[in-house]
């Protein structure tokens, strides 16, 4: 063959070059298919785990606080919160506006209260506190300080916490005659959220609070000097966030999460400590109360509770009178030593001293569905008999009967008493508050309201997104809600 003429390459020389060019590129892709599917096993291997609570990051490219950023209005006046920590003498300690000592001395240790140095053996750590329960709110708000998803930029916020101590503003001024007194607090609230420009962004509906009341504290319907409550609820602004307190009301807006108890771990072994140890505590007694009667309240059954206690010989009855029941001490001491505690109604649907029973690893019995099966739908099984027992009384006639609460109890099998209270035992931790300066592998009361205050806000940012009005069924009122049920079990 002859010489290709001057500047051209020989056919072999381009058939060369072709070949390099493909394998080159057939090289190229494998590595990138190599890459792509170890990526996709990281990927799936991941979404089959559970992200440990405080781990920030999982890889480089994705952020774990995703879709769990929250912003606290720190902001806020603080005639809406630290002020009323400021002037603690003014502020009541208890549900009454006279005759209670101040609020000051439950504000020490981050507001957990008094440390309990003597516990006289009754309690297995350092971690018990004489703890005021109308405190939820700056317990909290102290809880929070600490989320491990905050964020300085409210537009990444998926959640924003306005930080209003509801329950303190309401021991200075939930007894005043003059309704414009009363519910000043509330107007300047809302007036001061609605101008902020998070606000605009869902319309306050991604906003939420918490008080250390129940929410029928701010439900007024009326203006009548006589009816209680202020009328917080029932603003229009308000009624677009969310209230979490210790007592839910008919509307779905407010939602119940625990009282505090005296507990307050730092680690994480200290609750299995505790767990261990009620789990194998001697319970001499069937049943007990701890508590003192309404006679005020029309139809309360505390009374003949008390009756039937003091006339069994084996139930333990702690008379809640002349302070005793102020050391929770006193009231473990009881709770530890019976296998079912006793939890009717009092001021309201509910109480804390069902918690301090499930602390104590007793039994609750429940006889009105408010009390807790249609109230902490977070935290509770579904099914209540697997933790509770439920002795339906829609009238105080229906415990005429002599011994009608031993006969209950005593019908229920050891079989069944062991599980029940094993579950008990099981539900601990997510009952109780973690000390605010230190954090626990195991969700607590805390972490569980904010999953649920997010998810909740989730699913209306989803119904946003489909078109529909996010109004429907947001702050609705549900008049079945504290209904009895049409079975026991």
């Amino acid at each position: 063959m002859g010489k290709p003429p001057p500047g051209k390459c020989s056919p072999e020389v381009w058939f060369g070059l072709l070949m390099s060019f493909i394998l080159c590129l057939v090289l190229l892709c494998l590595n990138h298919s190599t890459s792509l599917g170890a990526n996709n096993w990281i990927d799936l291997s991941m979404s089959k785990q559970v992200r440990p609570i405080g781990v920030m990051k999982i890889n480089d490219t994705e952020d774990s606080c995703s879709d769990r950023y929250i912003y606290i209005h720190d902001d806020l006046p603080s005639k809406f919160n630290s002020d009323f920590l400021i002037n603690c003498k003014s502020i009541s300690a208890g549900i009454s506006s006279s005759s209670i000592p101040s609020m000051c001395p439950d504000l020490v240790n981050l507001c957990l209260g008094p440390k309990i140095e003597n516990s006289d053996g009754v309690l297995a750590n350092e971690s018990w506190f004489i703890t005021n329960p109308y405190l939820l709110e700056v317990i909290f708000h102290n809880k929070m300080k600490k989320y491990e998803c905050l964020t300085s930029n409210s537009t990444l916020a998926s959640a924003i916490y306005v930080p209003f101590y509801t329950g303190m503003d309401a021991s200075v001024h939930l007894w005043d005659s003059n309704l414009t007194i009363r519910d000043s607090s509330a107007k300047n609230l809302v007036k001061w959220l609605s101008g902020q420009p998070e606000w605009k962004k869902m319309w306050g509906r991604d906003h939420f609070f918490v008080s250390g009341r129940t929410s029928w504290d701010f439900r007024r319907v009326r203006d009548n000097s006589s009816e209680w409550g202020s009328k917080l609820r029932f603003l229009p602004e308000s009624m677009n966030m969310t209230l979490l307190s210790m007592e839910g009301s008919l509307w779905k807006n407010d939602i119940a999460i625990p009282y505090p108890t005296s507990f307050h771990p730092a680690k994480d072994s200290e609750v299995v400590q505790w767990q261990n140890r009620v789990r194998q505590q001697e319970r001499p007694y069937l049943f007990a109360f701890v508590g003192a009667p309404r006679p005020h309240l029309q139809g309360s059954i505390r009374g003949k509770i008390i009756d039937h206690c003091q006339a069994s010989t084996t139930c333990k009855f702690l008379h809640c009178g002349e302070n005793n029941c102020h050391n929770p001490v006193n009231i473990m001491r009881v709770f530890q030593s019976s296998v079912y505690c006793l939890q009717p109604r009092g001021d309201s649907d509910t109480r804390r001293s069902a918690f301090d029973a499930i602390l104590a690893g007793c039994i609750p019995v429940f006889f009105h569905p408010a009390t807790a099966f249609s109230q902490y739908l977070w935290y509770l099984p579904k099914n209540h008999t697997k933790y509770s027992v439920f002795i339906p009384v829609r009238d105080v006639k229906d415990l005429k009967e002599e011994g009608i609460i031993e006969k209950v109890l005593l019908g229920i099998s050891k079989d069944r008493e062991l599980a029940k209270r094993e579950e008990v035992i099981r539900m601990i931790p997510k009952l109780v508050y973690a000390d605010p300066g230190s954090r626990l592998d195991t969700p607590d009361a805390f972490d569980i309201a904010v999953h649920g205050i997010l998810e909740r806000i989730e699913n209306v940012r989803k119904v946003i997104r489909e078109g529909r009005d996010p109004s429907i069924g947001f702050a609705e009122g549900d008049g079945t809600k504290f209904t009895f049920p049409d079975t026991v079990d």
